[in-house]
């Protein structure tokens, strides 16, 4: 069998023979090369084709493994933050069991002030407002949780708030009753009266300006409201002579003393030593005159030494 091979360029035609051994090996070597090669292309395709797909479930496999270290961390964090809640439960309790004791002791503050009863509402909240400011962050913490947490916020707002009005009242309260005259001024006895009475001298009616009490010579006196001096010094009929000035309309002074201890402008407090009792001016014996004026009147200092038992 020969095949004759026919060129176009006008060359002699080329004849092969298959007869011959060595050129049919040269052409079973040449079809192996054309199928190796045809093989070699079609497993290149393949691979092309199906490296995607490999690809994709490589990052499909390492997507699952990290969601399974998130699904780890995850219940982690959740433990810590039921362990936080937890305690966080706890210290909601001690801080309303907090509150419960400030209730009381505001309850027990506005009746050692002998404030009115409804005066003072620890359970009631004081009533408030403002603009709404939208402009913080949302977050979310369990219901009952929240619930209990603003609840208790709220309470101690209205604490605070109602604790601050009952300690200026108080203290208003006794920086009055400080500058309020109250009690005696030196230890004895009521030897007169104040209003009318038997001039100790002439024996004619008089009125008397205060309440004389008598003490033995030497005797503290003693002021009985805090005050600022205004005169210390001899008036006539009256001897040795304090006068204190306490605010809010009250004046009072004491009279007949032997020494006199403050000097004008001290300020004293109440149960300061302000002078000695004796005998000076119109005066029988040792003993102290006291007065207490209210806006320029003198009335009557019975009153506030009665108040003070």
């Amino acid at each position: 069998m020969q095949i004759i091979l026919v060129s176009r360029a006008r060359k002699l035609p080329q004849t092969l023979d298959l007869a011959n051994r060595r050129l049919r090996w040269k052409l079973f070597a040449v079809a192996s090369v054309a199928v190796l090669a045809c093989m070699s292309a079609g497993v290149a395709l393949a691979l092309l084709v199906a490296s995607p797909r490999d690809r994709s479930l490589a990052e499909i496999h390492a997507l699952q493994q990290e969601i399974g270290q998130q699904k780890v961390q995850l219940g982690t964090v959740r433990e810590d933050a039921r362990r936080g809640l937890d305690a966080l439960a706890v210290k909601l309790g001690q801080l309303q069991a907090q509150s419960t004791r400030l209730n009381a002791l505001g309850e027990r503050l506005a009746e050692v002030g002998k404030l009115d009863s409804g005066e003072f509402n620890f359970d009631q909240q004081p009533a408030v407002g403002g603009v709404e400011d939208a402009s913080g962050t949302a977050y979310a913490l369990p219901p009952s949780l929240d619930s209990g947490i603003n609840q208790l916020a709220g309470q101690f707002d209205r604490q605070q708030a109602q604790l601050s009005a009952l300690q200026s009242l108080l203290l208003d309260a006794k920086i009055e009753s400080n500058l309020k005259p109250t009690g005696m001024p030196v230890p004895g006895y009521i030897s007169s009266y104040f209003g009318v009475r038997a001039d100790p001298f002439d024996g004619h009616s008089a009125r008397h300006t205060g309440i004389d009490i008598s003490t033995p010579l030497g005797t503290a006196v003693h002021t009985v409201a805090e005050g600022m001096v205004t005169f210390a010094g001899v008036r006539s009929g009256y001897g040795k002579v304090i006068e204190i000035d306490h605010g809010n309309g009250y004046m009072t002074r004491y009279a007949h003393n032997s020494a006199l201890e403050a000097r004008p402008g001290q300020h004293v407090q109440v149960g300061d030593v302000i002078a000695r009792a004796g005998s000076t001016g119109r005066s029988t014996g040792s003993h102290v005159h006291f007065e207490v004026w209210y806006d320029g009147r003198v009335v009557n200092p019975l009153a506030f030494v009665r108040n003070h038992r």
